[in-house]
């Protein structure tokens, strides 16, 4: 009876311990996925610009496409939270691009960026209608016990994102209009994440003081 109980709890660990390595090693594949998607996402422009003389349109969109379709299938594998928003951003832009993989066009990899501003501005404006907002979510990872002015002050956050995108979308819209794949380039793939950077950095600094008055 001992033997078949100690039999038993042993065979029980042992399934555990497999699993546990089973979603460690899962878990690291997903960072590892993650860190190349963003990397992708990141120097996209640039990927646009090296690649048009060698690939063909459909060639990179199902390239950037396959890593997205996979990062959404890490993530329900995981078993994260079904509320959150990445798995379906991911979604979004992986059928953007096979869309754009059956037109096959140039212009549609070049309307990608603008197709992101339009796509995160929706998310922050729909927020807006119904919150919480994005930031305030944000907010409350740091602090539960968010006050009334803070929520408040993430209000008004997220309706200054909002209008960044819709301007960055703008910028971006033109740039293909002046038809400059350099302009292009370097506006999408450096000039909109520094605008990003300062705009985040001018956001802490008044955080600190908002904060400070709570």
């Amino acid at each position: 009876m001992l033997k078949d109980t100690l039999h038993k709890w042993k065979a029980t660990a042992s399934l555990t311990d497999a699993t546990a390595d089973t979603q460690t090693v899962t878990s690291r594949q997903s960072m590892l996925l993650n860190g190349i998607v963003w990397g992708a996402a990141a120097t996209y422009p640039f990927l646009i610009w090296f690649s048009q003389d060698y690939l063909q349109p459909r060639s990179l969109s199902l390239l950037l496409a396959g890593l997205f379709l996979l990062r959404f299938l890490l993530r329900r594998r995981l078993g994260k939270p079904a509320g959150e928003a990445e798995p379906l951003l991911m979604l979004i832009c992986a059928v953007f691009l096979l869309a754009a993989a059956l037109v096959n066009q140039t212009s549609w990899l070049l309307a990608y960026p603008v197709f992101v501003s339009l796509l995160f501005f929706c998310v922050f404006a729909t927020s807006l209608v119904y919150p919480p907002t994005v930031v305030e979510r944000l907010a409350r990872l740091e602090d539960p016990d968010l006050p009334p002015k803070g929520v408040i002050y993430t209000r008004r956050v997220t309706q200054v994102w909002i209008g960044f995108f819709l301007l960055n979308a703008g910028l971006s819209l033109l740039t293909i209009w002046y038809g400059d794949r350099w302009l292009w380039s370097l506006y999408n793939g450096c000039i909109s994440y520094v605008l990003m950077g300062l705009l985040m950095m001018v956001e802490i600094t008044i955080r600190r003081k908002v904060k400070a008055s709570f």
